[in-house]
């Protein structure tokens, strides 16, 4: 029991640092960088031109640096997107992820179920 209790601790210690990491971009640069952006995505990441292109706006930045690498590596494959992040930088992808990110949308998550 000792064994096991100590081997989750020394796990969770090597494991906590990976979730702490945050997109730290700068949001006032990224509605700057954001602005080859609205022409797909709308000004704010919410007024999208085509159903089919997804709405940034309120999006976890996480999530939206970790898509921006992906098209950028070829992780994911997207002809239109893997041209645009082709020549984005790391911080060009933070300042991006973090102004998308600080913008009100209407994403939302399953919580409203819960108290039906």
């Amino acid at each position: 029991m000792i064994l096991r209790t100590a081997s989750t601790l020394v796990l969770l210690a090597f494991a906590l640092p990976a979730f702490a990491v945050g997109v730290k971009g700068n949001v006032a640069a990224g509605a700057e960088k954001a602005k080859t952006c609205a022409s797909c995505h709308g000004p704010t990441g919410n007024e999208s031109l085509d159903d089919t292109y997804p709405k940034l706006a309120g999006q976890h930045p996480e999530y939206l640096a970790k898509a921006l690498q992906e098209y950028k590596s070829g992780a994911r494959a997207n002809a239109i997107m893997a041209g645009f992040s082709a020549a984005l930088s790391d911080e060009d992808i933070n300042d991006l992820s973090a102004y998308f990110g600080s913008q009100k949308g209407d994403l939302h998550d399953l919580s409203e179920i819960d108290k039906r």
